[in-house]
This record gives C-alpha cells, sequence and structure tokens, in this order.
C-alpha cells in the first residue's frame, strides 16, 4: 500500500545581496563596538539591497530562478507560489504576484504571508497543505524580507540585528515518506506591543506626522522579546519531537531562524543537539526575518542527505513561533 501524498522539498535557492554593512560600519552610525554586537547577537556583518527601486521581489527573483534552474523545470510550471514578508514590494498588489510576473510564471497563483520571522514556517505549512490536497503538484515557498527599508539607521537597538536577503524551496507530491512530517504553530497576538511597525496600517496611516514622529521603522523591546523567544522557540521545538516520538539523536540537523545565538543555543540545548548539528549563518546575514531559515537550507544543500530528519524553528513579531519536521528527500 502507497505511504500517504505528502510534500517534498525537491530544489532550494537562495540570494543575498553584494553590499556589506559590518559591525565597524555601524561603529561609525551609532553608539556601538564590534565586540559588543558579536558577544550579545553573533553577527558580524549583513547584506543589504542597494539601488534605486530594489525591492523585496528583486530579492526573491533569483532564488526562485535557481530553483528552476535546478529541478530542470520552465516557471510556467509552477502552480503557487507564496512569499512569506512583512516587507512587501507595496501593500498590493502582493510581492508573489510581482515575482510570477518577472519571472514569466504565468500560470501560478500566490500570495504574500506576513508572519514575521516565523513567516517561512507558516508559509511552508500553507504549501505543504496545497501539495497534501492533490490540486497542485508544484508549489514554491520563499522567505524574503529587505529589512533595511524598515530600520531606523540611528536606532542602534535594532539596527545591528536586521539584513536583507531571500530562501525559497520547491514542494512536489511525494508517497515514500519524504519531505514536511509535521508543523507546531502558534501564535499570541498580546505580543504585538513589544515588537512591531507603529505605522503604516489602517490603524495609523502615513502622515507627516507618522513620518516625523519615525514610526515606520521597526519597533522592539529587546529583553522581553529575547525571554519570550527563548522559551516560545525551545518549547515548541521539544514539543514537536515528542509529538513524533524522536530524541535529538534522531534530528540529522537543527535549522533555527537566526535572530540571536543564544537563542539558537537554547533551542539546540533543549533538544539536545551539539553545536555541530545546528546550521548556523547569523554571523554573515545577521537577521533577514522570514529569509533566515531557507537561506540556511541553501547554504548547507550539499551537507544535506536524503532520508536526514531536519527541525526547522521560528519565533517573530506578533507574537508567531513554530517548528517543522521535514526529512529531507534528495
Amino acid at each position: 500500500m502507497p505511504k500517504k501524498l505528502t510534500a517534498a522539498i525537491t530544489a532550494v535557492g537562495g540570494y543575498v545581496p553584494d553590499d556589506k554593512l559590518t559591525n565597524f560600519d555601524l561603529e561609525k552610525m551609532v553608539d556601538t563596538t564590534d565586540e559588543w554586537i558579536r558577544t550579545r547577537t553573533g553577527i558580524e556583518e549583513r547584506r543589504i539591497l542597494k539601488g534605486e527601486g530594489l525591492a523585496t521581489s528583486d530579492l526573491v527573483v533569483p532564488a526562485v530562478k535557481q530553483i528552476c534552474e535546478k529541478r530542470g523545470i520552465h516557471p510556467e510550471e509552477i502552480d503557487c507560489l507564496i512569499v512569506g514578508t512583512i516587507t512587501p514590494d507595496y501593500i498590493f498588489p502582493s510581492t508573489a504576484n510581482i515575482v510570477c510576473d518577472k519571472i514569466g510564471a504565468k500560470h501560478a497563483w500566490g500570495f504574500d504571508l506576513s508572519a514575521a520571522c516565523s513567516g517561512f514556517l507558516y508559509a511552508l505549512t500553507v504549501g505543504a497543505s496545497l501539495v497534501e490536497s492533490g490540486r497542485y503538484k508544484k508549489v514554491v515557498v520563499c522567505g524574503a524580507d529587505k529589512m533595511s527599508s524598515i530600520i531606523d539607521y540611528s536606532d542602534r537597538t535594532t539596527c545591528i540585528i536586521f539584513g536583507d536577503g531571500a530562501g525559497a524551496v520547491l514542494l512536489e507530491p511525494n508517497h515514500e515518506g519524504y519531505g514536511v512530517l509535521d508543523s507546531i504553530l502558534k501564535s499570541d497576538g498580546s505580543g504585538c506591543q513589544y515588537l512591531h511597525m507603529k505605522a503604516g496600517g489602517s490603524k495609523r496611516p502615513a502622515s507627516m506626522e507618522t513620518v516625523l514622529a519615525k514610526e515606520h521603522y521597526v519597533y522592539q523591546e529587546g529583553q522581553t522579546v529575547f525571554k519570550f523567544a527563548v522559551k516560545g522557540m525551545a518549547d515548541v521545538s521539544a514539543e514537536l519531537l515528542e509529538r513524533n516520538k524522536l530524541t535529538g539523536d534522531d534530528i540529522a540537523w537543527l535549522v533555527p531562524h537566526q535572530a540571536n545565538l543564544r537563542i539558537i543555543d537554547a533551542t539546540a540545548s533543549r533538544i539536545g543537539l551539539p553545536r555541530e548539528k545546528v546550521m548556523i549563518n547569523i554571523q554573515k546575514y545577521g537577521n533577514t526575518t522570514a529569509g533566515t531559515i531557507p537561506l540556511c537550507l541553501w547554504e548547507w544543500r550539499h551537507e544535506l542527505n536524503k532520508g536526514d530528519l531536519i527541525v526547522l524553528a521560528a519565533f517573530g513579531g506578533g507574537f508567531t513561533w513554530g517548528a517543522t519536521l521535514v526529512k529531507w528527500a534528495y
């Protein structure tokens, strides 16, 4: 009897801009030091998308093109494209729409999904559900953010953390037990007050007042968010393993959201994984929000083996968080 239909990751793509913003650059901009940033976050540099009129879609397009090349498919074969992002090109139309047009995915429908740093995990679960429904054969899931567009580079608490980047995966039907096996996703809107953007939505539309008050930038109460993130990411990862009767010994890799090295270490420790089984690239890219997890998969793709069990875990503003269990398919 064939195993149930699952959604397997069959290709991975990623893209980061060329321009680097190092800790030493930031020392010249705000009152901070390289040592302070490294010891508290693990970040050494981040990538910034520079250029007139460039937006999040310009990060996503190269990542999706890579996927098509690797898998040997034409963009017209894509059925659906989902972009997890909080920095869409426009409020509408969706960034997914724009990406489909730029790559020639003429038969795809798509949409953006907003869950901050958990955006890719949420989108992956939605994309997997579409494949599992039997209706769609090729679903592309992207996580991408041009965080530099919503960061105040005079605010030393936030400007040291974020960077720009994008990653994407292709999901296809599988009957051999590979792919997205389980997800536990959570949210708690009471966390909004600690991490959000004050203006730009329907509650506080853009006005001279909101712009002058710098309300179109990321606002974060770091200590509170840190405490919630450590507990949230670690707890949900442990819950996922327990639910699937697994231990850290069964897991080949932890793929954590790259927010802070201390949060990553706490999550690994909770599920009993040594540092060498944890994907970490925060030192190079900082926090690219929805981009971090797929960027890790892209960078480690050559070290992933067919049948590897991996845990993806994230925590984001709002609050949103979750963990996903994936059996690598190629």
